[in-house]
């Protein structure tokens, strides 16, 4: 494999796999669209956009997100989509960059894209061991819970990495769909820790381009250096503040319950399907399987206008993996019902 097919692997995501009218099990977007007190909050910021946006718009979103997580504002990174943050680390410099996998493709291609030395730490059974992660990575990158493996890791098992002179970066862009947040660290300062936040999948906003660092003020300062004036648009902190109000948090709570009990549902039918292994425990609102004869699966339940996500563009995965995310019980049994047609 050339370094260009690699790169080209790490920038595929599952929206390339969920065409229009497919049954879409392979994006990670818990709505088809944003609620509707979502949408009126955003219609009604339309009147704004006839002004740029102020430092006063700036930090209202940033005060709403410190509240959430009982953080100062100036602890708080408004990014243009979680996205962004990962695109803005090689402007640390770091020496070596140790990226956790299998797991989200866009740190490890930002990184290489701009010439940082990048060391892959393949995990055995998806478990975090800090022992994995060189001594020497001045960087670290992982997910929690980690895409696509639904892994959570624990905290204190991060908290392990952090050391002197190392930035450890936590993607907790399904934090929020985990009941409790019990392992997240967005709501702890810990030295060296920069944690990461979307709210694209809980809120139904991959076209609007919305998340949030957590972490020490003279990192955010270094991050934010490069960035142009006005990075974010009137719309995205509009979203900002209302997505980190406590009735939308409570909303958020009650919604990663539910997901949690239909994807528990869901393993169980999936694991019940000869020829299917289910990655677990899973506690995030997707499932890695790992599928006999997997391409041709995939293929065949394209044809039948069902969409997954292919799991070999995540170094340490190969072709028999699929990743599907949670939806209702009555779409999940379609795919379960599928599974067992062409498997069983």
């Amino acid at each position: 494999m050339t370094s260009g097919d690699e790169r080209a692997l790490l920038r595929h995501h599952g929206d390339v796999d969920a065409e229009p009218g497919l049954l879409d099990f392979a994006v990670n977007v818990r709505l088809e669209r944003p609620p509707r007190w979502l949408r009126e909050h955003l219609t009604a910021a339309l009147d704004d956009l006839g002004r740029y946006p102020s430092a006063a718009d700036d930090l209202a979103a940033r005060t709403a997100v410190a509240q959430r997580h009982r953080r100062d504002p100036a602890e708080v990174l408004l990014l243009s989509g979680a996205a962004e943050l990962f695109a803005l680390l090689p402007g640390l410099r770091p020496a070596l960059a140790a990226v956790v996998h299998p797991s989200f493709t866009e740190p490890e291609f930002a990184l290489r894209a701009a010439d940082v030395p990048v060391r892959r730490v393949l995990l055995e059974d998806h478990r975090l061991d800090p022992a994995l992660v060189p001594e020497e990575a001045d960087l670290v990158v992982l997910g929690n819970p980690t895409n696509p493996t639904s892994v959570l890791h624990p905290a204190a098992t991060i908290r392990a990495l952090a050391r002197p002179g190392r930035l450890v970066v936590v993607d907790e862009a399904f934090c929020d769909a985990v009941p409790g947040e019990p392992e997240s660290l967005a709501a702890h300062r810990v030295p060296g820790v920069l944690v990461v936040r979307s709210l694209t999948k809980t809120w139904a906003l991959p076209g609007l381009r919305a998340g949030y660092a957590l972490g020490e003020p003279e990192l955010l300062a270094r991050l934010a250096a490069p960035r142009p004036h006005w990075p974010l648009g009137t719309l995205a902190l509009a979203a900002i503040t209302a997505c980190c109000a406590p009735q939308a948090v409570a909303e958020a709570e009650r919604a990663a319950v539910e997901i949690a009990e239909t994807r528990d549902r869901f393993a169980a039918d999936l694991a019940e399907v000869p020829g299917v292994a289910v990655a677990g425990p899973a506690r995030g609102p997707f499932l890695l399987l790992e599928v006999h004869n997997g391409e041709k699966v995939r293929a065949a339940l394209r044809e039948r206008g069902i969409a997954v996500r292919r799991g070999d563009t995540f170094p340490g995965l190969g072709p028999d993996h699929l990743r599907v995310a949670v939806r209702d019980a009555a779409r999940n049994a379609v795919l379960v019902r599928a599974l067992r047609e062409l498997l069983g």
